[in-house]
């Protein structure tokens, strides 16, 4: 009879070959929880437990997602380079008996302490550097597949705004099955070959966390507008032609503070000739802090939407994407 792996949960994207290299499945507890039947129930339930309204409803989902599967034991938290709020949520999972894995992001990019960090969950996962290389050559290649879907969603306009943040988003743990992923994404680009192009209309970039809410992109494509640059979920698919698997961390921009993110953000910005920006900021974040200087960097329409619970758009905020596209056009 098979042994069943370990399976271990992630607070946000983190080196996923060394898991992978482990005999251990990644679980990116962000996706279960926001793709659950009913996520804002998860928030409820933490509140219940004790979470204050006034913080994060990623983490309270989170929180609820962790214990309410049986088979995630571990979670790698990370401790610096995401949410503040990480901490608090290490300490209440580790009194529900759920085993803490800390991991850092140096905030100065700083390659040796890099190192270090990954080499200390190498050591407590129980692998090495030659596994861990192997490991990364095969995903590079799936990441290579998933770069396509994220070209020809702005070179070509074969694919939705949506579908680019499903097929990027994913990328931070390929859904715990590697091989499994690569079909559905093989399977995706065959299909693109016989696709129209999508009408066209204005082309914005969407920067920030991804949105709480499920119907942004659809909405955005109704009203003649398509997000063709996802920010943070392109990143996820480590985007990068580097055979340095430190380095390949230190260029992901995600844990390393605005002005390091907003140097990419303007490329890209250039490269993909948008009309504007759309920065969302999840509620009760600090990242809310970081707005005054996404608009005092980026030289383009910027309209920054914030989310709180796990829901559709509400009415005001439908009215104020539509004054915004409005402005642009």
């Amino acid at each position: 009879m098979a042994v069943a792996q370990r399976k271990i949960g992630l607070t946000t994207t983190v080196p996923v070959e060394i898991i992978y290299a482990a005999g251990c499945i990644p679980v990116d507890l962000n996706n279960v929880f926001i793709t659950s039947p009913h996520p804002q129930q998860l928030v409820e339930e933490a509140e219940l437990a004790g979470y204050p309204r006034n913080v994060c409803a990623w983490i309270k989902g989170i929180y609820s997602t962790v214990r309410q599967n049986k088979e995630i034991k571990a979670v790698i938290a990370v401790t610096q380079g995401d949410c503040s709020n990480t901490h608090a949520l290490m300490e209440t999972l580790e009194l529900a008996g759920i085993e803490v894995i800390p991991f850092a992001f140096p905030f100065d990019r700083d390659y040796d302490l890099l190192k270090l960090q990954m080499e200390k969950l190498m050591e407590r996962l129980g692998t090495t550097w030659r596994e861990v290389l192997a490991v990364r050559r095969r995903l590079h290649g799936i990441r290579q597949k998933v770069w396509k879907i994220d070209e020809l969603t702005w070179r070509e306009g074969l694919v939705s705004g949506r579908d680019n943040h499903l097929y990027q988003v994913n990328c931070s743990d390929f859904k715990g099955d590697p091989d499994a992923y690569e079909k559905e994404v093989d399977e995706f680009l065959a299909a693109l070959a016989a696709a129209p192009p999508r009408p066209a209309g204005l082309r914005l970039g969407y920067i920030g966390v991804p949105p709480i809410m499920d119907d942004l992109y659809d909405y955005l494509e109704e009203r003649g507008a398509r997000v063709v640059f996802n920010e943070t979920q392109r990143q996820f698919t480590m985007p990068f032609e580097t055979e340095d698997f430190v380095e390949q961390y230190r260029l992901y921009t995600y844990p390393y503070g605005i002005f390091y993110r907003l140097e990419d953000i303007r490329r890209e910005i250039e490269k993909r000739n948008l009309d504007g920006i759309i920065h969302y900021a999840q509620s009760f974040c600090f990242r809310q802090i970081e707005d005054l200087i996404v608009r005092e960097r980026i030289r383009l329409p910027v309209l920054t939407l914030e989310g709180d619970r796990p829901n559709r758009l509400d009415a005001r905020t439908r009215m104020r994407i539509d004054a915004f596209l409005e402005i642009i056009k």
